[in-house]
């Protein structure tokens, strides 16, 4: 049987309103992600959520009195409509990597979107080169990776592509990928959870 595409599940939950679980399973992780890199960020900052989802962390990002613009891009065509209900702001409905943003972005954030790419650290360098300002900072939370023993099965289960990394790995992807500063950190820690790998840099 063949994989099936991840967009196509995620259009499934929304319909079943099962992205407001998402949103409440990923917000603390997204929140500490937040705290690390708010600070990292020149005031006013513009910034982009590359697999946004329903939009909710447009709308945490859009709270910030120093944010100027705010664009969300996922290739579910049911979270990009849940989206445009939930909140104003810019949303674009496409799959990745092909699509590329008509502006650069002092902050690229991301929530459990990379490694259901094929080709994650090469989309890295597609960040870093096209869609990234000068000074500007990519965080990107990842749940599936090497060290997420629990997360192994997360493949076979939904029967979707997901391409396992270890910590290392992404943290040697960015470097080779052109970022400087660049850190992996643990965030979300739960009982029962290791914690959603965050892993950033900055563009000199």
């Amino acid at each position: 049987m063949s994989t099936r595409n991840a967009t196509d599940v995620f259009s499934e939950w929304a319909l079943i309103d099962r992205d407001e679980g998402m949103e409440s399973g990923h917000a603390k992780s997204v929140n500490e992600m937040l705290n690390i890199v708010i600070p990292m960020l020149k005031k006013p900052f513009s910034a982009i959520d590359v697999g946004c989802g329903n939009g909710w962390v447009c709308r945490k990002l859009q709270a910030y009195e120093n944010c100027s613009k705010v664009v969300g891009i996922d290739g579910s065509s049911e979270m990009i409509a849940k989206a445009k209900q939930k909140g104003t702001g810019e949303f674009h409905l496409s799959t990745l990597p092909g699509w590329k943003p008509s502006q650069k972005f002092d902050l690229i954030h991301s929530m459990e979107f990379l490694y259901y790419l094929k080709e994650p650290l090469e989309m890295l360098k597609i960040l870093f080169n096209e869609w990234l300002e000068d000074r500007g900072v990519l965080i990107a939370g990842v749940d599936h990776y090497l060290e997420n023993i629990a997360s192994h099965d997360w493949p076979k289960s939904l029967n979707v592509h997901m391409t396992t990394l270890s910590e290392e790995q992404w943290k040697q992807g960015m470097i080779n990928a052109g970022f400087i500063d660049v850190e992996t950190r643990r965030v979300g820690i739960k009982s029962g959870f290791v914690g959603t790998l965050a892993i950033f840099g900055r563009k000199p």
